[in-house]
């Protein structure tokens, strides 16, 4: 499957993969990734996967199995010339159930290649909300 035109920015991409999610389609989903047999997918449940072909497969897995809605919020960005981090926050829907699964920590690593901006990383953890209320308490000083 050939990768469609640029994406413009890490937004676009994170819009078309979110959307991709919506849509349970793991080729929309892999035409954000970059073409790169060192792209990076970890999932909450700790399974890293290496290159696109485990990556396209297990997300096929995960969409034939369950309809997943996502909501995303973003906590932080950072963008370079060429390079750029998104931190969010997800919250998972599976199937019909209407209570929240998650939060999960995520964050994305974006490339600007020939082709426009690419996904070249997603990592997703549980939150640990009792330890991060812990660290939110802790007083932070400027030096």
């Amino acid at each position: 499957m050939s990768k469609p035109g640029h994406f413009a920015s890490p937004d676009d991409v994170e819009h078309a993969f979110y959307d991709a999610i919506a849509h349970g389609d793991a080729d929309l989903l892999m035409l954000v990734w970059a073409e790169d047999e060192d792209t990076i997918c970890v999932h909450p449940t700790g399974v890293r996967l290496r290159g696109e072909a485990p990556i396209r497969e297990s997300w096929r897995s995960i969409f034939t199995s369950a309809r997943i809605k996502v909501q995303p919020e973003s906590i932080a960005h950072w963008q370079g010339s060429v390079m750029a981090i998104h931190h969010l926050t997800e919250i998972l829907f599976v199937g019909d159930d209407p209570s929240p699964h998650g939060p999960l920590h995520v964050t994305h690593v974006y490339v600007r290649g020939a082709h426009g901006w690419r996904m070249v990383s997603r990592h997703a953890s549980a939150a640990d909300d009792g330890h991060q209320a812990m660290a939110d308490a802790i007083p932070h000083t400027l030096h």
